[in-house]
């Protein structure tokens, strides 16, 4: 296999251990699998470690929960409309 086509994501990486763990394959034996075909890009144990853990506590998803934090932020046609009229407006504004 060629360093190229062995680059996975990180969502790929979760969904090939969740096949192992649900074919009853040891973490020990997934790793050395893992590390065998994919090499340098291989997750490292402890990431391999812990999504097998939350696979075998029943865990379905392999996409990352969402997380707290700031909210994205939209950058629009609409929004870049208003801000420029706000500030034809009034040349002083400060947010």
């Amino acid at each position: 296999m060629s360093a190229e086509s062995s680059n996975l994501s990180n969502i790929e990486h979760r969904a090939v251990i969740k096949y192992f763990i649900q074919k009853g394959n040891t973490l020990k034996e997934i790793f050395e699998d893992m590390v065998s075909v994919l090499q340098e890009s291989a997750p490292s144990y402890t990431m391999v470690k812990k999504w097998a853990r939350l696979f075998q506590q029943g865990r379905e998803s392999c996409e990352d929960d969402p997380r707290p934090g700031r909210p994205v932020t939209v950058v629009t046609e609409e929004n870049v409309r208003k801000i420029e009229k706000l500030v034809l407006a009034d040349r002083r504004i400060k947010l």
